[in-house]
């Protein structure tokens, strides 16, 4: 089981803490991205809001950069020798393009697989989010669906569905 901090060079994980909710809050910059990571959320995110999510939700992670807080995730869903489904994937603005979100996604997998004893992982991503939807084919992820929702404004949009063997 993995618990304390891990590091791979600058990049390091730890559980997420309360105290970090104040600053991951921040990382979303807008609506939309707010809408890409967290959908149920209500714009601005606060630690309210977060500190729910992370209460229903199960290993809350923070990857962190140089020692400072860089990225957020969790899992959504998770089933015992099964299946944990990725959620809540942010990363700090700061951070973004020096391989944070790769990380944290690899540290995420290797958390489903040693506490979950998962065999798959999903990730669901946006079609307006272009850095999500770069991000997984390239960390091995196939598409395995594609569902229309509704954005904060009402319109359609598609989220495709991702899968992973661990």
């Amino acid at each position: 089981m993995t618990t304390s901090i891990m590091p791979t060079g600058p990049l390091s994980h730890r559980p997420a803490t309360f105290d970090d909710l104040a600053e991951v809050v921040a990382f979303p910059q807008n609506v939309a991205e707010l809408f890409f990571c967290y959908p149920k959320a209500v714009w601005p995110l606060d630690v309210e809001q977060l500190a729910a999510a992370m209460e229903a939700r199960s290993d809350s992670t923070v990857a962190l950069l140089e020692g400072r807080v860089a990225g957020f995730a969790n899992f959504y869903q998770w089933q015992q020798g099964k299946a944990c489904a990725l959620g809540n994937l942010m990363i700090a603005p700061w951070a973004r393009g020096q391989g944070v979100a790769r990380y944290l996604v690899t540290t995420m997998e290797q958390l489903a697989r040693e506490r979950h004893q998962a065999t798959r992982m999903h990730a669901s991503c946006f079609n307006a989010n272009s850095a999500g939807l770069l991000l997984y084919p390239a960390l091995s992820y196939a598409l395995r669906g594609l569902v229309e929702r509704r954005d904060p404004q009402g319109n359609r949009v598609a989220l495709l569905q991702f899968d992973k063997a661990l």
